[in-house]
């Protein structure tokens, strides 16, 4: 009887260990990359099979709590950038990397498409030595291959994120023609097919 108790205190037990387990491998991860105008950037990512969402906001910046307008005056070293929540069983974070340079212009400095200013340079912001590593070598990889001469996109350590205002949210959901207008106007996705050759 006591051996019975035992081997069922043992089942529980592992199955406890499961559990958590399981939980764990199915909690969202994250990352963060900037890419110019955050709203293109979150509309970009959210077409992606396995991002659940993305979120505007600010980094690598030296201010606490930025505004938007203290941001986009250019003052504070923040990069306009996006939060991206994801399901590493749909997608990993090599891909996510290779996605975001085929949105972006990574051969320019401290500007992305029309708009121009440290605020808007891009970067791509890692949170453990693996996602440096993976950032790193793709970004090599690239060069390697001749397909861009050269990159400014910072690869640097994620700092602290903050979220834009909610105005910005999902911004290209909210107000579909000005975004588009926007869009269309800073020839982002124009620049885009000169940059990689391939239609967004």
């Amino acid at each position: 009887m006591k051996r019975a108790i035992s081997i069922f205190v043992a089942l529980v037990a592992m199955a406890s260990s499961l559990s958590v387990f399981a939980a764990d491998a199915a909690k969202p991860a994250t990352a963060i990359f900037a890419g110019g105008c955050f709203w293109c950037s979150e509309a970009d990512f959210e077409k992606l099979p396995g991002v659940i969402g993305a979120e505007s906001g600010y980094t690598a910046g030296r201010v606490a709590n930025p505004s938007y307008e203290q941001v986009s005056a250019g003052g504070t070293g923040h990069t306009e950038a996006v939060r991206v929540s994801y399901d590493p069983a749909k997608v990993s974070y090599s891909q996510l990397v290779e996605y975001f340079w085929r949105h972006i212009d990574p051969t320019v400095k401290d500007q992305q498409f029309c708009d121009r200013g440290t605020q808007y340079r891009s970067g791509i912001y890692w949170g453990n030595e693996a996602e440096k590593k993976t950032a790193e070598a793709s970004r090599d990889a690239l060069l390697k291959s001749g397909k861009l001469k050269q990159i400014h996109t910072e690869i640097i350590a994620a700092t602290a994120f903050y979220p834009a205002e909610e105005y910005h949210q999902d911004y290209y959901k909210k107000n579909p023609l000005r975004y588009a207008y926007y869009r269309k106007g800073c020839r982002r996705d124009a620049r885009i097919e000169e940059v990689w050759g391939e239609s967004k």
